[in-house]
């Protein structure tokens, strides 16, 4: 079938059934000429439209009202495998003081690089705690963590209940910075399409 522009894809996505759910918008990038044994993609990506609330966790200094903190002297408690692991399952994204960072990796390392969750400079590690703890929340309000791990990657990137511009805008925001974490660019991108959480996936050109 004929790749269909995002406008077009998107019109065809919404005459489906009506569900009593906000589904959300998946984007499917399938690759080619790319050895994901060799070859990590793992990346941050930043869209202009927050999708959902993102429940996020500090390695703090001092306890922080915006978000749930974890002090050094509380690190000892996350010893228990179980604690460890319902603390990494209850939050999508981890922050934490630059200073604290030795001791973040001794103790909580295990569990949160596995999952991708490990604080990171890239959006995660702050310096200073009083305005930082508020800028990296927005940032991350409007950030999609993407792990490749086979060669059909498919990620959430909207809300059905969005409007199809801010929809297309954050595909687009989104497919470039997938595009930009290949190999050899364009040319690794076998095909792109979209779909919504209970409907089959369109082809599109973007």
């Amino acid at each position: 079938m004929e790749s269909l522009t995002l406008a077009k894809a998107l019109e065809e996505l919404r005459k489906g059934k009506e569900r009593k759910f906000n589904q959300t918008v998946d984007l499917i990038v399938n690759l080619k000429g790319v050895d994901l044994r060799k070859t990590n993609i793992s990346i941050i990506l930043n869209v202009p439209h927050k999708i959902k609330d993102k429940r996020v966790c500090g390695f703090l200094t001092k306890k922080n009202d915006l978000i749930k903190t974890i002090t050094k002297p509380e690190f000892a408690k996350y010893k228990d495998q179980k604690d460890l692991r319902g603390l990494v399952r209850n939050y999508d994204f981890f922050i934490a003081h630059a200073s604290l960072m030795p001791a973040v990796a001794t103790t909580f390392g295990k569990a949160l690089g596995p999952t991708g969750k490990m604080p990171s400079p890239q959006l995660g590690i702050i310096s200073e705690e009083e305005n930082a703890v508020k800028e990296v929340l927005d940032k991350i309000s409007k950030a999609i963590k993407m792990r490749a791990k086979e060669s059909s990657i498919k990620f959430a990137v909207a809300r059905s209940d969005m409007s199809n511009e801010e929809i297309i805008e954050n595909i687009t925001a989104a497919y470039r910075g997938v595009v930009d974490s290949l190999p050899t660019k364009l040319e690794n991108v076998k095909n792109v399409m979209v779909k919504f959480t209970m409907t089959k996936p369109i082809g599109v050109k973007i």
